[in-house]
């Protein structure tokens, strides 16, 4: 294991914990990560360098934020929404960070992906489940007066589906001895055929992305008082879905060669 200073500088942290390896990833990088968050996570990975928190314990922070971002929701007017979007950046601000610490620290382990995983599946699943919940005015109405607490049950269902199948992909590949899929650009693209095309239009209108935290606190901030907005969030995603399903089937990624 390397020696390093435990009261780094901003640039040494950015040298050895923001590699192109990370920062130039073509589909693992979150776009506000590229828009500011790459720029000021190492100042709070500082302060994260100058206790004992271990990567691990930087993520288990990340849970907790993430599984904040629903329930915020459950406050009604701007200032849930307003807490909400709040949260949802500082999730991925944090996100930044435990991976910034894992490596300054070389402590990079499967309890830190597994836990990461967890993190964005609580965070993502739990969104659309209290959305529901804040159209129906739960708790000051009863939940079984209105049909939004199951729709956004079953967009939940849709958006963990969805990221499972990523996930799916890696375990499938993994029990048949491939090895792991190197993140670069072209990657997600059917081999050949109209569903190609089609994948290219998800390049410049990204709906596939509308279900993560920071995205779908955007929609909510934007739509959510629209009573049809649940619905059609519902309709996005059961086409981002089954479109998800058909473009990796057609891709290269299930293939031995």
């Amino acid at each position: 294991m390397t020696t390093r200073p435990t009261r780094p500088t901003i640039a040494q942290i950015r040298e050895v914990s923001q590699p192109l390896s990370v920062t130039g990833r073509s589909t693992s990088e979150h776009w506000i990560a590229d828009l500011y968050q790459r720029r000021i996570s190492p100042y709070l990975t500082r302060i994260f360098l100058r206790t004992p928190i271990t990567a691990n314990g930087v993520t288990w922070l990340m849970i907790l934020v993430g599984a904040s971002i629903g329930p915020a929701l459950l406050i009604q007017g701007w200032q849930g929404i307003a807490l909400a979007l709040f949260l949802s950046h500082l999730q991925m601000l944090i996100d930044c960070c435990d991976g910034e610490v894992a490596r300054w620290r070389e402590t990079k382990s499967p309890m830190g992906i597994f836990l990461d995983k967890l993190g964005h599946y609580l965070a993502e699943g739990l969104l659309p489940i209290c959305f529901g919940l804040r159209l129906a005015n739960w708790p000051n109405e009863p939940i079984t007066d209105s049909i939004f607490p199951f729709l956004g049950a079953l967009l939940a269902i849709l958006v963990i589906v969805n990221k499972g199948l990523n996930d799916a992909v890696h375990v499938a590949r993994a029990f048949s001895g491939l090895p792991k899929i190197q993140d670069k650009s072209g990657i997600n693209m059917p081999v050949k055929g109209i569903l190609r095309k089609v994948r290219k239009v998800f390049n410049f209108i990204p709906a596939q992305r509308m279900f993560h935290s920071v995205e779908f606190t955007m929609y909510v901030a934007l739509f959510g008082t629209f009573s049809e907005s649940l619905e059609i969030a519902l309709g996005i995603s059961l086409f981002v879905t089954i479109g998800h399903i058909a473009a990796i089937v057609s891709s290269a990624k299930l293939r031995n060669n």
